[in-house]
């Protein structure tokens, strides 16, 4: 959540800056602003609402400088507005702050300060690290910024200007991302790299605790407690096009069709060379006999990556004869979960700087578990902290509702699954070979259903007009419905809920009412003559059922629902990979039929980086 870009360096600022805030309008915010040294000295502008309002209001007066910091904000500590926004200053305008994440002890920090005499303007906890900052500073905003951290709690990333030392621009990471471009005669900092891509592709990760000192002709790195660090320089390998919409309408929409891609990528190079077995040489710590030892597994998650973690559960215990947990991070450690050095915990984050996910890891290993991390992003905190590390290799996701992210994340997951029997014995050599090769076909399958998208509008149009709908499922079409129910809910507002459909004579079928719209996933042949008779106490209370079946099974399905949308054939446990391909077009198109900023859903963040 929220977005952060500063430069220093020889040229303007300010179109950097709101460049670099445009390409990380996809994390999600509500106001924007940017802090320039300008002749006069430090000056802000800011403004609640999209970027767009604060070009105009810098139209007429732009800020013209070679230093800057900039920054989009999603509310936490007070509603969206003017003052609200960041950049932050002091009483004396001589220090301003960008950050992303929550001080926890802000309004400690805040009475302590306003006793002194200091004067706050906004309702948020940033505004106090400016005040801080500024009592700290004793002509070195480095150390200033050093004492400053060590009395703040929670999570955040900084970037720090002082009129004083108009050449230096300063750097912290606490618990929620930032990097360091470096670039020739120029530095930037950046809270992820879409936002400096078109400057640099050579940047520093900086880790929890670390801090960097920017000046125009070279970056400084340390602890916040002061030690110098050395680190080495990450290259991104891929270019800015990648996070661009190559023709498409929506960020969203390139991203769903870019899942053939990211399918084949995850897969590429983890499969023996004749294609029969799983090689994943990344597992060095947990390695074959690590993986004899665990006795239960733990996945971890939030949001579409639990959905993706429910399916990776059936999978784990089908193949692999492992018991699984799955849980909500927010609620694993509150729970005082069993955990011991016989556990393996698998937590998955798209971004991999999930605060609550990263809560887990940390809980988890604290207890002895060895962790798996399942991320898409080289050099996050989950990577980095993990044990070790699968990376899905599905590329910048974009768009806030998570599409390629989440099939990635289920094809890390068969793939494990593979690994995990083959190590166990579970399944045979030809069993594995057999799978592999219908994983080897889904890229293809896919493309077929993006062929078709044109059924998927017609649906999506209709099933727009309605302000609540359900969708159902048994076993793992279950785990698909509730990310197909998940994807409407975030991009088109209506209410939705998805349920297990065996549980609706348990209460469910009083919502049930003439018309209302229910998507039904049936690709699980062995439960269908169940979910059939489900389908049919809902159509007796009056239901418009959309069906997602198996190719070849229209003819049968179609007797006892309204509408049916067919899928290419596939093992049952792949199809997940499969069937959810047409609820996010759904989505998407009722979305778009609703008028909605696909792309950018309200009061939501690409990555939670908070509690």
């Amino acid at each position: 959540m929220c977005g952060i870009v500063g430069y220093i360096g020889n040229r303007e600022s300010q179109p950097i800056l709101l460049e670099g805030l445009k390409k990380l309008e996809y994390r999600g915010y509500d106001s924007a602003g940017i802090a320039v040294f300008t002749e006069q000295g430090l000056e802000v502008t800011k403004t609640v609402g999209r970027l767009a309002n604060l070009e105009g209001r810098l139209q007429g007066d732009p800020l013209r400088g070679t230093v800057g910091i900039g920054h989009t904000r999603w509310a936490t500590h007070g509603k969206p507005s003017d003052v609200n926004s960041h950049p932050h200053t002091d009483n004396s305008l001589k220090f301003s702050v960008v950050h992303n994440g929550i001080i926890e002890n802000y309004l400690e920090l805040k009475e302590e300060l306003m006793h002194q005499g200091h004067r706050f303007l906004s309702e948020t906890d940033t505004e106090v690290i400016s005040h801080l900052i500024s009592v700290e500073y004793e002509g070195d905003i480095v150390k200033a910024v050093q004492k400053a951290v060590r009395k703040m709690r929670g999570a955040f990333a900084l970037g720090v200007l002082t009129e004083h030392e108009p050449d230096r621009l300063v750097a912290v990471r606490y618990a929620s991302p930032l990097i360091i471009g470096i670039g020739d005669g120029e530095k930037f900092i950046a809270s992820d790299i879409p936002a400096i891509l078109e400057h640099t592709r050579d940047i520093y990760i900086l880790n929890d605790g670390e801090m960097a000192v920017l000046t125009r002709d070279g970056v400084e790195l340390m602890t916040v407690e002061g030690n110098f660090i050395s680190k080495e320089v990450f290259h991104v390998d891929w270019d800015l096009m990648t996070a661009e919409k190559a023709g498409f309408d929506h960020f969203m929409l390139k991203e769903i069709h870019e899942q053939p891609k990211a399918y084949r990528d995850t897969m590429r190079g983890r499969l023996s060379e004749d294609g029969t077995s799983v090689a994943l040489d990344e597992l060095t710590t947990i390695t074959p006999e690590e993986l004899r030892k665990f006795n239960r597994v733990h996945i971890v998650a939030c949001g579409t990556a639990m959905h993706a973690g429910m399916v990776g559960k059936t999978i784990i215990e089908q193949l692999a004869r492992i018991p699984v947990e799955t849980d909500v991070a927010s609620e694993y450690r509150y729970r005082s979960p069993i955990i011991t050095p016989e556990t393996l915990v698998i937590v998955v984050s798209q971004s991999g700087e999930t605060a609550d996910t990263l809560a887990a890891l940390r809980e988890a290993k604290r207890n002895g578990a060895r962790v798996l991390a399942i991320t898409n992003v080289v050099g996050s905190s989950v990577a980095r902290e993990a044990d070790d590390v699968i990376i899905t290799l599905a590329g910048p996701e974009i768009a806030v509702a998570s599409t390629k992210a989440y099939t990635s994340q289920l094809i890390a997951f068969y793939l494990f699954g593979l690994h995990y029997a083959q190590v166990l014995g579970t399944k045979d050599d030809a069993f594995v070979s057999h799978v592999l090769a219908a994983m080897q076909s889904l890229p293809e399958q896919v493309e077929k259903i993006l062929a078709q998208s044109e059924v998927i509008k017609a649906s999506a149009e209709s099933i727009s007009r309605h302000s609540s709908l359900f969708f159902i499922g048994r076993g793992l079409d279950y785990a698909v419905a509730l990310e197909g129910s998940l994807k409407l809910k975030e991009i088109s507002y209506i209410h939705s809920e998805a349920y297990a459909a065996g549980e609706l004579k348990h209460g469910t079928l009083a919502l049930i009412e003439e018309g209302i719209p229910v998507i039904s996933l049936i690709t699980q042949e062995d439960l269908q003559e169940k979910t059939l008779s489900n389908i049919k106490e809902v159509k007796a209370r009056g239901a418009n059922v959309f069906a997602i079946v198996n190719e070849g099974n229209e003819a049968e399905i179609a007797k006892s629902v309204d509408s049916v949308f067919s899928i290419p054939r596939t093992l049952a446990f792949l199809t997940p990979a499969l069937s959810v391909v047409p609820l996010q077009l759904l989505s998407y198109y009722a979305s778009l039929a609703l008028g909605h900023d696909v792309d950018k859903p309200r009061n939501l963040a690409k990555s939670v980086t908070v509690e």
